[in-house]
């Protein structure tokens, strides 16, 4: 579960601590000297480096949706809102986590973390944006960073274990798990700067507001989804409040100041998009335990009075049943009347292969491709596909070409490198998955990968010259601790991991 899983983080945040404190570890974060007023507040570095730190955990954790599709449609709406409040001095990266639970969460660094259960219970678009905007507002009004400030006199361990606290609080950790960090860190310091990341709820919803008007949201988005919450929270007294309402104090007041402010811009009359409805219909099914379950509840309609984004999370739900005739029939009706929707195209694709009619989805996906070139989720589903075609140099070509012309996710990069290692170009497997460990925040990782790949007895002069470039240049970036880990490993001999591509 999740809770358990930022559990974890707070222990992470402060073994690094201690681990600054030591001048050791491989993923120490350089923390500014909290004694300092003029360098109290965490720089965009080094909020970033605290922010890859977590997200490489959360992604070990398994949490992380990996679904093309649901990854993009976040990333086009929270770029879309975030570009009418960030003045370019953050990177965003938006991510769903596989959590039930109403929550959402933002990270040091730019990481919005959005649960599933979230965004299914949104029952519009605007709703969802609005909770967004809320979380693209605690990054750029640099809220984690100012409650550290705030708390400048303590220690750099005791604000650090205050910064995990913070962490847990805000990525819908349990009250247990926030409370025993207090505990650890100080108790009645810590709750001061917990309630001190509560009073920016304000400024976050005032900033939010602002920026879900600005990119043609209904500004009355989040409003409204506080009110679902606060009602839910109301009628069932006997179920545990919504994650949300826990992590994201919701009052009367707060709603009616939100409701104010949402009427200080224009009214906007929006319907929701394709992609919303697709993403949130691909988390219904994905949530069903069994294949059957999901079958179930997309047929409780008939076919003809279903929309067609119930009709496509019908095709979705045959498709993880093994219904693969009845999902063509579908796919091939939805693209029939409407070509413009990229899912529609990926879903007929898969399930021709499924049913090894490898010819025609060739041809749908290149039929795709020509519509939508370089689109993130169709490159990769269709190199997945032909990976499973058994066509590893056409995958690895098509991988690669999206890898030079459009920034990668970390599971771009780590797919690039099952290609090229099933393409038989190993040492190309090695430097991808150098690289992937690099997007996570593992330096010492990305060095162990170009390091094996140097010992390869095929390698080509200009791949070791590229390689031993690369871990050049990773190396700057290493601490004293991380560089002396390296000369150490190198006159023993090995790597700090093995493992093959």
């Amino acid at each position: 579960m999740i809770t358990s899983l930022f559990k974890r983080l707070l222990v992470a945040t402060t073994l690094a601590a201690l681990v600054v404190t030591a001048g050791a570890g491989a993923d120490d974060i350089q923390l500014p000297d909290m004694g300092s007023p003029a360098d109290a507040i965490l720089n965009n570095t080094q909020e970033s480096q605290i922010g890859r730190m977590i997200m490489r955990d959360i992604r070990r954790s398994g949490q992380v949706v990996e679904d093309p599709l649901i990854t993009e449609y976040l990333n086009d709406i929270g770029n879309r809102i975030a570009a009418q409040t960030n003045k370019g001095d953050h990177d965003f990266t938006f991510f769903a986590v596989q959590d039930e639970r109403i929550n959402a969460f933002a990270l040091p660094g730019g990481y919005i973390g959005v649960h599933t259960g979230l965004i299914e219970s949104s029952r519009n678009e605007d709703e969802l944006a609005g909770v967004v905007a809320h979380e693209v507002a605690h990054v750029t009004q640099r809220h984690i960073a100012r409650a550290i400030h705030a708390n400048s006199r303590q220690s750099l361990l005791t604000t650090a274990m205050m910064l995990g606290a913070i962490i847990v609080a805000a990525a819908g950790g349990s009250s247990d798990a926030v409370q025993g960090a207090m505990a650890v860190a100080q108790g009645a310091a810590v709750q001061q700067q917990i309630n001190f990341t509560r009073t920016n709820e304000y400024e976050a919803d005032r900033v939010g507001i602002a920026a879900l008007a600005d990119a043609g949201f209904d500004p009355y988005g989040m409003a409204s989804f506080f009110e679902v919450m606060s009602r839910q929270q109301t009628t069932s007294p006997e179920m545990r409040a919504p994650e949300f309402m826990r992590t994201h104090p919701v009052t009367t007041a707060r709603i009616a100041e939100a409701r104010s402010r949402a009427r200080d811009y224009p009214a906007v009359t929006s319907e929701d998009s394709i992609s919303y409805g697709i993403a949130r219909t691909r988390i219904i099914v994905s949530r069903f335990d069994t294949a059957k379950e999901a079958v179930a509840y997309f047929e409780a309609r008939d076919y003809d009075k279903q929309t067609d984004i119930e009709r496509y999370g019908r095709a979705v739900a045959y498709q993880r049943d093994e219904n693969y005739y009845a999902a063509l029939d579908i796919f091939e009706d939805l693209l029939d009347k409407d070509k413009s929707v990229i899912a529609y195209h990926i879903g007929l694709g898969q399930t021709l292969v499924a049913l090894d009619q490898t010819s025609d989805a060739i041809k749908i996906f290149e039929r795709a491709l020509e519509l939508f070139p370089r689109n993130v989720p169709l490159v990769v589903e269709y190199g997945e596909r032909l990976l499973e075609m058994r066509q590893p140099q056409k995958a690895h070509a098509l991988l690669l070409d999206l890898l030079n012309n459009v920034p990668p996710t970390p599971e771009q990069v780590r797919l690039i490198a099952r290609a090229a290692s099933l393409a038989g170009e190993e040492a190309e497997a090695y430097y991808y998955l150098s690289e992937y460990r690099l997007m996570i925040g593992d330096l010492t990782g990305g060095i162990s990968y170009l390091q094996q790949a140097l010992r390869l007895p095929e390698l080509q002069e200009i791949q070791r010259a590229r390689f031993e470039a690369r871990i050049d240049f990773i190396q700057e970036f290493m601490t004293e601790d991380q560089l002396r880990q390296l000369r150490s490993a190198r006159q023993v001999g090995h790597s700090w991991s093995g493992g093959h591509p």
